[in-house]
């Protein structure tokens, strides 16, 4: 049996207790590592805790692992209990369900535990979760690679005045680019784009479209650490997020799109005094 266990956001106390108890059923514990990581990373002591109150060793799995070495994870699913942790819901990432197929296609069971993830938690800035349009991914730019696919999804949304959810890049075991060339992998230190950063490639994007989907007046939301005691939740236009040092990771961006008066007075909670 394999059970795919969301961990939701903040620390090793937001499991359920679903989830607990199959993880305590089963004989190896794999933790996703890549496309999310809860409030205290991947150091040995934030793993030590979920150790500590899960009662089980966790094999830390990379994007390496998950994608090319899977099957072998698969096989002991075949005959004993594994667990799969994954940071906020299990299907937060296609890398997941990509990862249900293959378990289905070799005969093995599957059980997901849900959790809170930021596709829902989102909701704590005060827009209404209905009135958010797709959701895109800003990956960090290099000076040869300045993907902008993105912007149409963006101008889709804004054209049906719904709200865009950005999620930002993050970098964890990624080989550096020399060493690929030189055929032996060594791997940058981790990333975490900032709202700051997120906003100034966003500037930078629109400049090559005359359509202009926003400018640096648009309304956004600035969140960091959701579902963390210390969350940050900063309201204000895109001038003035940049001003701001929103702390450690992880943040994510809310472009603004119309809005309902309840959502208005919710914003302005959170609405940057401009004086």
């Amino acid at each position: 049996m394999l059970y795919i266990i969301g961990l939701g956001l903040g620390d090793e106390k937001d499991i359920t207790l679903r989830g607990l108890e199959a993880i305590k059923k089963c004989s190896k514990v794999y933790m996703e590592a890549y496309t999310s990581l809860l409030s205290f990373g991947i150091t040995s002591d934030g793993l030590s805790k979920l150790e500590k109150v899960y009662g089980k060793s966790i094999i830390v799995s990379d994007r390496e692992m998950v994608e090319e070495k899977a099957d072998d994870m698969l096989l002991e699913a075949l005959v004993s209990g594994v667990a799969f942790l994954v940071v906020g819901d299990p299907f937060g990432a296609t890398t997941h369900s990509d990862l249900v197929v293959r378990a289905k296609k070799l005969g093995v069971d599957v059980k997901v535990v849900h959790n809170a993830s930021v596709m829902n938690a989102i909701g704590v800035c005060g827009l209404q979760l209905y009135r958010y349009g797709e959701t895109i991914s800003i990956p960090f730019f290099t000076e040869t690679w300045k993907p902008d696919s993105f912007y149409e999804k963006i101008k889709r949304n804004r054209k049906l005045g719904l709200h865009t959810l950005c999620l930002l890049d993050i970098k964890v075991k990624e080989p550096s680019l020399e060493s690929l060339c030189r055929g032996k992998k060594v791997y940058e230190p981790p990333r975490f784009m900032t709202i700051n950063t997120a906003i100034e490639q966003l500037l930078e994007v629109v400049q090559n479209h005359p359509d202009s989907a926003y400018n640096k007046d648009t309304t956004c939301v600035g969140l960091a650490r959701v579902g963390c005691e210390d969350q940050m939740i900063a309201a204000g236009s895109m001038e003035q997020l940049l001003t701001l040092d929103f702390g450690p990771p992880l943040h994510c961006l809310v472009i603004v799109g119309d809005t309902h008066p309840i959502e208005e007075e919710m914003l302005q909670f959170y609405t940057i005094n401009s004086s």
